[in-house]
């Protein structure tokens, strides 16, 4: 295999991020004395202006943090609940029978500012100001348009043009054309939104903490949080149904949320203590792919070899199977989280992991416990629809292109610095193409209710007030007791199946963090998206060419029906940065998929 990028060491810093801008201004914070948590915050503000198609700033994300000085990691929880009025009975009344991916209707509370905020005023020194200030500065001066998102405007230009006018406002051309990729774009909304929360956390108080307190403020209870309210309850909006709807949230939704810091989901394999998000989110099916795996000498198998690709990906399909029947906000749902990653357990799953791929993979009964996956239903047929509205249809981030495997992405911030202080951050929703731009603040609303069922008693199922189980996914690691990975990827569902190759390239079979980015991945598409229309392909197995010609005829005899796509075409953009204690460095690596994601190190 032929590296493409070197890995980065260095002894003071580390940051790797899905845009090269976000990666540059959480390393210029951790140059002027900030520490991981602090720049963590500027690149994570910074990506919401320079990744318009990924996220946004009325999106979510999910946060892991670890803290050398104390030992301690903690989640911050940026998925933002359902609004009060998100009722099973409220969609029947609108004649839906699923939830739709974009407009109004599945809007939740914005919980990415406030998450990002809760970090920074837990864990970081430095004040708002300061890690607002690159992102303000992206969006009132300008910069260079990405190519993905360039071809998610050109395709999104005729909604934007008659049916979400602020939307049009905000990414077309003042001629109503769409950019070409690397034109300067400019916000100037949303950075006024920024200076006007900056502004008024500024004239309450000098103190750093009381500013952070005041900007939340401003955003939940204030103006924000007023804006968002009247629009989603005054406007009816064209969305993925192909009817108008006005939105469930109101500013009351808002104004008694705060991000709630949360006990990680941890997972001991040998001497690595990995740590999760909790069953809110995919991020436990990482380490139950790691509970399966934990009785199986993987380095016997050989790294690429037809039963190594296979027994992760039969690995996957339990845990994805788990996770389809069991996991939900656990606030609202019991969830068997110790059950479902016991040694018991899941050498019992271990045992369903044959020669052949498992046709029908069904979840486990943890603790004598029952539950069932639920079968997708589509509202509205997809035949032959205008392209616009046919990306409209799609719940994902990013535009829907014929013939690719490459799903909608999300964006990835991962931090060391030379203390041992790690996080990793996965934020996504509020993209460009999830729902219209609200007037006055430069930035539409997420729509992660769409993962959710209009099904009684399922963990997943609508209720007000519930967090949609998300997709994101960072990890944090501890080595021995000490600091040692965080990383993450966009990618949706495939998340923790590419970052656990990543991971297991690192520590079973010895490749430096950059390589380890770069093995062929592969993934199983047997269940279904979490987005909307939640399309699955049972039975298929993609892997990248690359792969030996032998371990895809392998796979084949063993009953998987591959397909076999360009090489680096998946759509992992793995981030990584970390600590060597061993030579006292930091380091850092970023995917080389979409030429996007980049690392620095110092």
């Amino acid at each position: 295999m032929s590296v493409i990028r070197p890995e980065l060491i260095g002894t003071r810093g580390a940051v790797s991020t899905t845009h090269w801008l976000a990666s540059a201004a959480g390393m210029a914070v951790l140059d002027r004395g900030g520490n991981a948590f602090d720049a963590a915050v500027a690149a994570g503000f910074v990506l919401t202006v320079v990744e318009p198609h990924s996220n946004g700033l009325g999106g979510d994300v999910s946060i892991v943090a670890h803290r050398a000085g104390t030992g301690t990691t903690t989640v911050i929880c940026g998925q933002g609940p359902t609004p009060a009025a998100a009722t099973i009975e409220r969609f029947q009344e609108l004649g839906l029978r699923s939830i739709p991916g974009s407009g109004l209707l599945p809007a939740c509370v914005p919980g990415a500012f406030g998450a990002w905020l809760r970090l920074l005023l837990d864990h970081g020194t430095v004040r708002l100001a300061d890690v607002l200030e690159h992102s303000i500065g992206y969006a009132e001066r300008g910069h260079p348009l990405v190519p993905d998102a360039a071809r998610a405007i050109g395709a999104l230009a005729p909604l934007f043009q008659n049916a979400w006018p602020e939307s049009g406002r905000t990414y077309l051309n003042a001629d109503g054309t769409p950019p070409a990729a690397g034109t300067v774009v400019r916000n100037r909304a949303l950075a006024e939104t920024m200076r006007r929360i900056l502004r008024h956390a500024e004239s309450v108080s000098a103190d750093r903490d009381a500013q952070l307190e005041a900007a939340h403020a401003a955003f939940y209870q204030g103006f924000v949080a007023a804006a968002i309210g009247e629009f989603a309850q005054g406007r009816e909006v064209l969305d993925a149904t192909g009817r108008r709807h006005r939105g469930l949230l109101c500013a009351d939704d808002l104004a008694s949320w705060r991000a709630p810091v949360e006990t990680p989901t941890s997972f001991a394999y040998g001497p690595y203590l990995v740590h999760k998000t909790g069953p809110w989110s995919q991020g436990p099916v990482f380490a139950q792919q790691l509970a399966l795996l934990d009785g199986i000498d993987l380095g016997a198998l050989g790294r690429g070899s037809g039963a190594y690709v296979h027994t992760l990906a039969e690995a996957a399909k339990l845990a994805f199977a788990d996770r389809e029947a069991w996991y939900g906000d656990p606030d609202h749902v019991a969830v068997p989280m110790d059950d479902l990653l016991g040694p018991d357990y899941n050498a019992a799953r271990r045992k369903l992991i044959g020669d052949g791929a498992a046709r029908d993979p069904q979840p486990g009964t943890p603790g004598g416990r029952s539950s069932w996956m639920p079968r997708p239903v589509q509202d509205t047929p997809m035949p032959e629809l205008e392209d616009w509205m046919f990306q409209l249809q799609s719940g994902m981030p990013t535009i829907v292109l014929a013939a690719t495997t490459r799903p909608g992405d999300t964006c990835t911030v991962a931090v060391a610095d030379g203390h041992g202080n790690l996080v990793a951050a996965v934020p996504s929703g509020g993209w460009l193409k999830s729902s219209p731009v609200i007037p006055g603040l430069g930035f539409p609303l997420g729509t992660r209710a769409q993962s959710m069922w209009l099904l009684d008693g399922h963990p997943n199922s609508l209720a007000p007030g519930k967090r949609p189980r998300t997709t994101l996914s960072p990890t944090v690691v501890q080595r021995d007791g000490e600091s040692f990975l965080a990383f993450g990827t966009p990618g949706g569902d495939r998340q923790d199946v590419w970052t656990l190759q990543t991971f297991l390239a690192i520590t079973e079979f010895g490749l430096d963090w950059q390589s380890a980015t770069e093995v062929p991945l592969f993934h199983s598409d047997h269940f279904s998206s979490s987005f909307t229309p939640r399309a699955c392909r049972p039975g298929v197995l993609v892997v990248e060419a690359g792969t030996a010609p032998e371990t895809v005829e392998d796979l084949r005899r063993r009953g998987h029906d591959v397909q076999v796509v360009q090489e680096l075409s998946l759509g992992s953009k793995t981030c990584v940065a970390g600590v060597d204690r061993d030579g006292g460095t930091v380091r850092a690596a970023a995917g080389p998929r979409g030429r996007q994601a980049y690392a620095v190190c110092m």
